[in-house]
């Protein structure tokens, strides 16, 4: 679902601005090229016979030693001769055949998307499907390079429907796309919302983290939105600039570096649910995801920038009152690092401590 489209990057643009990806192998991407075949090639069709005499091996023929049958030298060869000249194999080196490209060479390394989809129409296509591209609110890691837009771009309906039919989805309902992408464009904003409320709960530190983590989720999304409206008013009224956080401290923000879909590769998260699931089935019994993405965010804590990765696993739920699909997103850092676990261990941890020593019922009292 985390379907983005961009020029391809630049090398220097990405080693500048994306530390931690240092070329399309940080990506999975094998170096693509071409090989270097050394021909070479002789003035005559066959390789000179070494004689064995003396005399043969001082004065080497300066010419080629097959005569044409139309010069007046020509000698009709012996049964000896034939012979040898019989074990003699004429080769001729093949020309240099060019690599084809595979498709991973095709694919930007940032989305492992198509580097380039055109906004043309299908040859089956019936029907018309816009072509303009939505601007998301996800800022990009890359967006002062190149003249590149600072957000990232989702695709229009017409590329979306061009990328379907390149991956083998030909029977992708036409009148469909502009809903699907609607759609699309919908859960990644609200999956960036998520990764937004991780970022600006660690990225000052996990004591400032705990401080926020040990009341629960309520009062946790109470804090964001609220420096959130702060962080508008200073902007709106000049009073700061630079985005400083509700506490004066400056709170950059977060940006995506780059994505990826594995909707092959099951989290072990999932894969434990679904296992709750075959022996609970009341209480945790669920359909497995049916997507996956990475995303691959640019922190910027007080030591300088951090990538962090984050885990998105896709559920679909049962319809709304109003027959509209549902569907619920599982976001959170990957376990790349001790760190990570420990972030992970403190919101869930508080969450449970606050409710389970009732907090929640404490809180109106004070």
């Amino acid at each position: 679902m985390g379907w983005f489209w961009a020029s391809s990057p630049s090398p220097s643009s990405t080693d500048e601005h994306v530390p931690a990806l240092q070329g399309a192998e940080r990506n999975g991407l094998p170096p693509f090229g071409r090989e270097n075949l050394l021909l070479s090639t002789s003035g005559c069709p066959v390789p000179s016979l070494r004689a064995n005499t003396q005399q043969d091996t001082k004065h080497p023929p300066s010419s080629c030693p097959v005569r044409s049958k139309d010069s007046p030298f020509y000698v009709l060869a012996t049964s000896s001769q034939e012979s040898t000249n019989a074990t003699t194999t004429i080769t001729t080196a093949p020309p240099p055949s060019s690599k084809p490209q595979s498709t991973l060479s095709k694919l930007n390394p940032l989305n492992y998307m198509f580097t380039s989809l055109s906004q043309s129409r299908a040859p089956n296509q019936t029907v018309d499907l816009p072509v303009e591209r939505e601007i998301s609110s996800i800022p990009r890691a890359d967006a002062s390079s190149n003249g590149r837009s600072s957000k990232w771009e989702y695709p229009s309906p017409q590329q979306m429907y061009n990328a379907l039919l390149r991956k083998g989805y030909s029977d992708t309902p036409q009148d469909a796309v502009e809903a699907m992408v609607a759609v699309h464009n919908f859960l990644n904003e609200g999956a960036w919302e998520e990764i937004v409320g991780w970022e600006r709960t660690f990225a000052g530190g996990l004591m400032k983290g705990w401080q926020r983590c040990k009341r629960g989720e309520t009062h946790l999304w109470h804090e964001i939105y609220r420096e959130e409206m702060e962080m508008e008013r200073r902007r709106e009224s000049g009073e700061d600039e630079n985005g400083n956080g509700a506490d004066g401290l400056e709170i950059p923000e977060p940006r995506l570096v780059r994505f990826m879909g594995r909707p092959q590769d099951r989290t072990p998260k999932a894969s434990i649910l679904q296992a709750l699931g075959w022996v609970y089935p009341a209480k945790f019994g669920t359909a497995p995801p049916f997507d996956r993405h990475d995303w691959y965010v640019l922190r910027q804590t007080p030591s300088g920038p951090k990538e962090v990765r984050y885990v998105i696993d896709y559920y679909s739920g049962p319809p709304g009152p109003d027959g509209e699909p549902v569907f619920y997103l599982d976001i959170r850092p990957a376990v790349d690092t001790p760190t990570a676990a420990i972030e992970r261990m403190m919101r869930w941890g508080g969450d449970v401590w606050w409710r389970a020593s009732g907090g929640a019922s404490r809180e109106p009292k004070q």
